[in-house]
């Protein structure tokens, strides 16, 4: 089974990230993992986040969002954690402005394993002691640590 840490990277959890809007925030995402993204560009990435947006918006509460949606050309899953400077408004469920989000990125094809991974980061997102350890990380590499450590049990 496929797990977080696989697909997360120090590189890809970020501290103090300038909010703005919710569609600022899909453009930082965007630019962000295009770097691991062979092939793929950064417009087409940000406009895959928006497409699924309109499907409904991925603020799920708490003050999180979890942006995800298949990428064509997308070779593996790939994920990313940015904690907000400033919480932004997500149209979530329970109207709180977000300041926690958490991407994921897959292939086309990945739906079982996209729904795992999904599920992985939700059930993670759930518990306020999780919630609470990520807002108070200070830098990219202790928000990273906090994901594994809470992947193995920690």
């Amino acid at each position: 089974m496929i797990r977080l840490e696989q697909i997360l990277t120090p590189g890809r959890s970020l501290v103090s990230v300038p909010g703005g809007s919710k569609k600022r925030v899909l453009e930082q995402i965007a630019n962000l993992v295009v770097h691991d993204l062979p092939g793929l560009d950064a417009q087409a990435i940000f406009e895959s986040l928006v497409a699924r947006e309109r499907l409904g918006s991925t603020g799920f509460g708490n003050g999180i969002a979890i942006p995800h949606c298949r990428l064509t050309g997308c070779k593996a899953p790939i994920s990313a954690i940015l904690h907000l400077d400033t919480p932004v408004d997500f149209d979530a469920l329970d109207g709180a402005p977000v300041d926690l989000v958490f991407v994921l990125l897959v292939p086309e094809a990945a739906t079982e394993e996209h729904l795992e991974l999904l599920r992985q980061i939700a059930s993670m997102l759930d518990r306020s002691e999780v919630r609470d350890r990520l807002r108070h990380a200070t830098d990219g590499e202790a928000l990273y640590r906090i994901v594994v450590d809470v992947q193995n049990g920690h």
